[in-house]
């Protein structure tokens, strides 16, 4: 089965130091230094050349409608594990520009030991290079380095990314390498797994049998599995989300509203930053479907893989995935679970500790809280 292409809309998503603690590039010096009570503000300049400036664009990290990053961050520096330190996110998509080979580039917003090995299922090689730049943006928002005065921010930039590509170039996706892929990194030992990408909401689940008995191998082994809903403003939830023990994420806008073109469902789990424009919703003073609000800014290339930007046209589900998946390897850092805490678990957390939005078809149990979720006196727990 084929999927369409995804990027920003209008692309469909079917197939997003603490100075005295960290040196340049996120080495720990002091585990447990001291942090502002608000929580911690690196120094990464955004599109300004400015200390701090990563604030003006990342709207979706720190701001009205933002998953808290900077208290999440402080809360995980207090605990010893900076950005999500000792946890293994699986990013399955159409690769990640991470290293020099050939004609590819790293991105200089990752580091070079932050990468766990890898596989191209598309391919079938060892060499999960990017073709496309979505799989990079996704990745990005996941782990891209923070405090290094470079580019922007990545909400668990102390995780180990594990590239698997099973989407090519045109960001399309066939159902064997997309099981073999989560196969894969379950057993390499991801903790969670991110897929920006979708089926079509029609599609029926028999259908996708190899799939969703990947999943169920991925849940059986202990990972967590994360998914967008979808693109097309659907009243229903595409798989994989849709399948059981799937995080199901929608999108919302810089505004706080369901964006217009996310997936909105009975089997909905949570929403996360996806840009785009606010969905018409009579009585919700937050949605003002004339007013188109941000998208989201991480780094990534664009028609040359060794130019490297900040684009501003990125939207969908695809990126709002990624903010949970980020968010869910705190979790597993922070210790506040215990050691180890199964995924159900790990997922229950997330959504006790979400803000509410309205009402559960289109918000889910509302925005993910990285700062709630990862903080052991949160009176939500």
């Amino acid at each position: 089965m084929r999927r369409t292409r995804h990027r920003s809309l209008p692309f469909l998503v079917a197939a997003a130091l603490l100075v005295s603690a960290f040196a340049p590039g996120g080495t720990l010096g002091s585990a447990r230094a001291t942090v502002p009570a608000g929580g911690w503000i690196p120094r990464d300049p955004g599109t300004s050349r400015r200390p701090g400036g990563w604030q003006a664009v990342q709207w979706n990290f720190d701001g009205p409608f933002g998953v808290g990053a900077p208290r999440a961050w402080a809360n995980l520096q207090r605990a010893g594990h900076p950005g999500g330190r000792g946890a293994t996110v699986a990013v399955l998509d159409t690769g990640i520009a991470y290293r020099d080979h050939g004609p590819f580039r790293r991105s200089p917003d990752f580091g070079t030991q932050e990468f766990t090995r890898g596989y191209d299922f598309v391919d079938g090689d060892r060499s999960p290079d990017d073709e496309n730049g979505h799989g990079t943006h996704v990745a990005g928002t996941i782990g891209e380095r923070t405090g290094n005065a470079i580019g922007v921010t990545g909400l668990a930039y102390g995780v180990k990314l594990m590239p698997v590509r099973v989407l090519d170039a045109t960001g399309a996706g066939d159902l064997a390498p997309i099981a073999a892929g989560i196969r894969y990194a379950v057993r390499h030992g991801a903790d969670v797994l991110n897929l920006s990408f979708d089926f079509p909401p029609s599609t029926a689940g028999v259908q996708l049998r190899p799939m969703l008995a990947a999943l169920r191998y991925a849940h059986h082994r202990g990972a967590l599995v994360v998914a967008s809903a979808g693109n097309t403003g659907a009243a229903a939830v595409g798989y994989p989300a849709r399948a059981p023990h799937v995080v199901a994420v929608g999108a919302i806008t810089e505004h706080g509203c369901v964006a217009s073109y996310s997936n909105r469902g009975a089997g909905l789990d949570i929403v996360a930053p996806g840009g785009g424009m606010d969905e018409p919703t009579p009585g919700d003073p937050r949605c003002d479907p004339g007013s188109a609000g941000r998208n989201i800014v991480q780094m990534t290339f664009g028609r040359s893989r060794r130019t490297f930007g900040l684009p501003s046209d990125w939207a969908g589900t695809s990126m709002a995935a990624p903010h949970v998946s980020a968010a869910a390897a705190l979790v597993i850092a922070s210790g506040v679970l215990g050691p180890h805490p199964a995924p159900d678990v790990v997922a229950a957390r997330l959504e006790a500790t979400a803000r509410p939005l309205g009402p559960a078809l289109s918000y889910g149990a509302g925005l993910v809280d990285a700062a709630a979720a990862t903080d052991p006196g949160d009176p939500r727990r």
